[in-house]
């Protein structure tokens, strides 16, 4: 059972940046689709990245984040910058081991994901 373990979050001011990293447990780990999402005090949890196993992305803010992985260390990673105010939540590492889809609208469902790690707080202040 694939075990997820998210770190990286912070207090940060508006317009910094910061670098959260998963790692994962499990041999099969690039054979998994890796996401990222956010939670925020009172709100649904959102989607905010994705990286299949072949290296295919998917973003909701293509212009101020970057995920990627690292298969050698079982680690994915999301770059942040130009944090905001508004990008303050609890960030979700998430894994899917199902065979890719080529949808983009998979990678947006919280459903399509079987494990979930325990989050980081990421906090920006203006």
């Amino acid at each position: 059972q694939v075990q997820l373990v998210e770190s990286g979050g912070g207090l940060v001011q508006a317009g910094d940046s910061l670098r959260l990293a998963c790692a994962a447990s499990g041999r099969t780990f690039g054979r998994y689709t890796m996401a990222w999402f956010r939670q925020a005090p009172g709100k649904e949890r959102e989607f905010v990245a994705a990286i299949r196993s072949g290296g295919t992305t998917y973003y909701v803010d293509s212009a101020r984040f970057i995920i990627s992985r690292d298969n050698a260390k079982n680690t994915v990673y999301l770059q942040m910058n130009s944090l905001k105010p508004e990008d303050t939540a609890v960030y979700y590492c998430a894994a899917d081991p199902a065979r890719p889809y080529s949808s983009a609208s998979y990678y947006y469902t919280r459903g399509n994901y079987d494990y979930w790690g325990q989050g980081t707080q990421v906090t920006v202040s203006s």
